[in-house]
This record gives C-alpha cells, structure tokens and sequence, in this order.
C-alpha cells in the first residue's frame, strides 16, 4: 500500500475513532491529545501512524472499523507499513 493510500485508510480510522463515544476517550488519553487536536492533526502523518498504532492493539477494535468501513482486516497492518516509522530497526 502506498502512502498515499496509507494515509487515506488512516484519516478513515481516525474519523471513525472520532465517533467512537467509548474508545474515543481511551485514544485520547493514552496518546496526551484533546479532542480539538484530532482535526488539526488530520494531517499529520506521524500522527495518524499512532492512530493506526493505538486501532491495532485490538484485534476487536480492528474488526469494528474494518467492519464497518468496508476494508479488509489485513488493510490497517498494510497502511502503517506504508506509513512513517513503520521501519523496523536491527540492532543486532
């Protein structure tokens, strides 16, 4: 998936985050954001690659969004690759 794609697939997460009157308040209390950032960061790609991040730690919440916008279950995982700081670092 390109990044363009990728970010696509993000500001649909985002949106459908947004909505979420349940998993909206967890989002924005791990990550330190207020409701008002949501939107100013729409366009920020590092920013929505910690979307992606926080949907994925949920095989539930991943199946909610997928579900309900139409993507397959793999697509998140795809788009973050295709996102900033998906490169995995070797140390060895």
């Amino acid at each position: 998936m390109g990044p363009e794609e990728a970010e696509t697939l993000a500001i649909k997460a985002l949106g459908w985050l947004a909505a979420n009157e349940e998993l909206c308040p967890v989002f924005l209390g791990s990550t330190g954001a207020r409701l008002e950032d949501l939107r100013a960061s729409a366009g920020d790609p590092a920013f929505l690659a910690s979307v992606l991040d926080f949907l994925m730690m949920d095989d539930a919440w991943v199946i909610s969004f997928c579900d309900a916008t139409g993507h397959r279950y793999e697509d998140p995982m795809r788009a973050r690759q295709g996102m900033p700081g998906a490169e995995q670092v070797h140390w060895t």
